[in-house]
């Protein structure tokens, strides 16, 4: 959000900007959902409804993981909420008290970090390999835990280096915390935008329901990240204090984006297939601009929509010492919008977010390389 109004500025100014930073579809929203919420608007279905969602968004949430995964959850299991973030807001407030571990491996979406401090967690980090894509493994998982863990985090496909938690490790994972009484948190906001396989979810290990926290979002599998809409799936006693901690918030999501929703979700699901098959198509594109670029290494992303470009070998080069100094000379300068590494976690990286055009893509990292080069 900092880099997107620093972006907003200079475009006010009349600067020409190529934008790698928003972490959204560029799709537009597909007609039929957009269409469901017309209809309820003009139905004036406009009032307060219930706090967790109508029944019908609520059985279109359970019906529609239940198809993909293979999961089990009724009605009071499921939370409707004004995007994915308040879904995981509230878990950490319901589940986390002070002095609380909660393991978060790294690279890590930047709200993940403070949203557990502010709950009183502490968070214990988890360092993953860039030399292995960055990858998450239930051995690395399982030295983290110590007495104190209360939850684990995990986002895969990840923001921001796209990586995958694999099928078995995250059975392996789903049985560890299980087994210890331990939460297990799974943000699947870009769960559909696999690449490396089947999607899988945590969910389908129905035996470990109780310490199963569900993180679903519609703003990416569907191009609705203006909607706010998101949900939550968990066991009754976590539900039901979920949509008490939502009654005392936010209440009830807006009333016509859950019947946008329940179209989303129980409609056909080709547009999902389409927009993943494009972004494949434009992460290996973006792939092959950027090792046009010396000096810039990038791994192969596994899922979601970026890529995680090492710039380290030109850290020192030019005045600039950290990501956050080469994002900020990037905007200024090459007029390209990156978001730095430190926000996730890392120092040496720069994070390219690329549904964008081809031609966005080709002039972005022109300038990229015509920058970097003469630092070089």
């Amino acid at each position: 959000m900092a880099v997107a109004a620093e972006a907003a500025k200079l475009r006010a100014q009349g600067a020409n900007l190529v934008d790698f930073g928003a972490g959204e579809p560029h799709f537009n929203t597909p007609r039929h959902i957009k269409e469901a919420a017309v209809a309820a608007i003009d139905a004036n279905f406009t009032r307060y409804t219930v706090v967790p969602g109508i029944p019908d968004v609520r059985k279109a949430i359970i019906e529609r993981h239940a198809a993909d995964f293979g999961s089990e959850y009724a009605l009071d299991e499921a939370v409707f909420t004004t995007g994915g973030k308040l879904a995981l807001f509230n878990t950490l407030q319901i589940l986390v008290d002070h002095g609380d571990e909660v393991i978060l491996p790294v690279p890590y979406w930047v709200s993940f970090k403070d949203i557990i401090q502010y709950a009183g967690g502490k968070v214990v980090f988890l360092e993953t390999s860039e030399a292995e894509s960055f990858r998450i493994t239930a051995d690395a998982i399982e030295k983290a835990v110590t007495p104190r863990t209360k939850a684990i985090i995990l986002n895969s496909p990840s923001n921001p280096a796209g990586s995958v938690v694999s099928a078995e490790d995250l059975e392996r994972i789903v049985r560890l915390a299980h087994e210890k009484g331990i939460f297990l948190l799974l943000d699947e906001c870009y769960v559909y935008l696999n690449y490396a396989g089947k999607p899988v979810s945590g969910g389908s290990f129905t035996w470990a329901k109780e310490h199963i926290v569900i993180l679903g979002s519609l703003s990416k599998t569907y191009a609705m990240t203006g909607w706010r809409a998101g949900f939550a799936l968990a066991a009754k006693p976590v539900a039901a204090n979920l949509s008490k901690l939502q009654s005392q918030s936010t209440s009830n999501a807006t009333s016509f984006v859950q019947k946008a929703a329940i179209a989303a979700l129980s409609g056909s699901q080709e547009c999902v297939a389409q927009f993943r098959a494009e972004f494949i198509d434009l992460r290996d594109y973006m792939l092959m601009r950027l090792a046009e670029i010396p000096g810039v290494t990038c791994t192969k992303p596994e899922g979601a929509f970026y890529v995680y470009p090492n710039i380290s070998a030109f850290l020192g080069k030019g005045g600039i010492k950290t990501a956050t100094e080469m994002a900020t000379r990037l905007l200024h300068e090459a007029h390209v919008v990156t978001v730095p590494g430190e926000a996730f976690g890392t120092g040496e990286h720069i994070r390219i977010s690329y549904p964008v055009t081809k031609q966005n893509i080709d002039e972005g990292t022109r300038r990229m390389k015509e920058f970097l080069t003469k630092l070089a």
